[in-house]
């Protein structure tokens, strides 16, 4: 499934009001640093989506003629390069509850930390 199919996110930048955005999360910096972790996460599947998709016009011996004709992979290109950046699509998921949380609980924490029991 492709994450950047029907999305609604702004493809320029736009002023958020943070009380919108820190709604689910509670904090503000905690949602900062979600919103980074998902952006993370969508360039790495916007990259390993591009990349397979290149790889069909991958060709051992390219000429320099070659690579000025082949319009579909400058097409395809250019699309990705028109995407919305990913923290902009992380917000727009977040905005619109896509965005699942996980916190450690409070005594699993301490235990990994601690390590084994003697």
């Amino acid at each position: 499934m492709s994450i950047i199919k029907n999305n609604q996110a702004a493809k320029t930048t736009i002023t958020r009001d943070m009380s919108d955005l820190d709604r689910e999360v509670g904090n503000v910096y905690e949602t900062v640093v979600v919103l980074g972790k998902r952006a993370d996460q969508i360039s790495t599947q916007i990259k390993e989506e591009l990349g397979s998709k290149l790889e069909e016009f991958a060709t051992s011996t390219e000429n320099l003629e070659e690579i000025y004709e082949n319009r579909e992979q400058i097409e395809i290109s250019k699309y990705y390069e028109r995407l919305p950046k990913p923290s902009a699509l992380a917000i727009q998921e977040l905005l619109e509850g896509k965005v699942h949380i996980r916190r450690p609980e409070e005594g699993d924490a301490t235990a990994a930390q601690e390590g084994p029991a003697a």
